[in-house]
């Protein structure tokens, strides 16, 4: 299916590995000129290069810690500068430090506010500007299915990705006499380097053994398994194309039927 991405321009937040990486090649794969973020420079030169490679594109990059406003007000400069214009953003992060309730602290809750809720309130807002001009513009959030089913040890998680969903349904009322779509994608567990590490620290807070916790993650899923990043990226780039230009302030979990609620 052509999704009409042909030379559109798109920013991918937190995009040296994993999901967003994934998001990024699926819009290259599309046409798009894509620009990617990271907090780890040597990760983000590494991505760019393998996707170039493997595209036979050029993909920009630019170091940016999504938790800076004053980083994110420069990355989405340069990526103007770069790509002319940015018709899609995607916004990703990594996820915050898993535990329980009791074990964070107020600078915990701060940090994991600026990176899992106000990056997206940031990126969305310096972008919906441009995009307004333009008359045109998709925004997807990267969140997880704990917006629709609170994952245990995760509390700083829930809590601010709960938070982007309502900020995404009140965003798009107001954005779409402009053309611009805003949605979120929830995926389930997903086969990167966070699932692994959340494993790990499972495995020692439950006194049981890694390849048990890895295990008793796929037992509920109906389909058997963790979904790919690039299942997540395929999803992202159908939302941002022209077939879904009807679907604004939705959440589409991509979780294999993990979640059993109705909506």
């Amino acid at each position: 299916m052509n999704l009409g991405l042909q030379n559109k321009t798109a920013l991918v937040t937190a995009a040296s590995k994993g999901i967003g990486k994934a998001c990024a090649a699926s819009l290259i794969q599309e046409g798009c000129k894509v620009m990617i973020s990271s907090s780890n420079k040597d990760n983000l030169i590494s991505a760019s290069k393998e996707i170039s490679e493997q595209y036979n594109t050029e993909v920009f990059w630019h170091e940016c810690n999504v938790k800076i406003g004053q980083e994110i007000k420069e990355t989405v400069n340069e990526a103007i500068n770069t790509l002319g214009r940015i018709d899609i953003l995607i916004n990703n992060c990594g996820g915050p430090v898993s535990g329980s309730i009791e074990s964070f602290s107020d600078d915990d809750w701060t940090s994991a506010f600026d990176e899992v809720l106000m990056s997206v309130v940031r990126f969305s807002r310096e972008v919906s500007e441009v995009m307004k001009q333009n008359k045109f513009g998709r925004i997807v959030n990267i969140t997880s299915i704990s917006v629709k089913q609170p994952i245990q040890r995760l509390v700083l998680s829930n809590s601010f990705r709960s938070g982007v969903t309502a900020y995404a349904k009140t965003l798009s009322t107001e954005l779409a006499p402009f053309n611009i779509t805003i949605n979120n994608i929830a995926p389930g567990y997903t086969l990167t380097n966070r699932i692994y590490d959340l494993a790990v620290e499972q495995s020692k807070s439950q006194n049981t053994s890694y390849e048990e916790v890895l295990k008793n993650f796929t037992k509920d899923i109906p389909m058997g398994r963790m979904a790919k990043p690039e299942e997540i990226g395929n999803l992202a780039a159908f939302l941002c194309s022209d077939r879904t230009a009807y679907i604004t302030g939705q959440t589409i979990a991509v979780d294999g039927g993990y979640i059993k609620s109705l909506m």
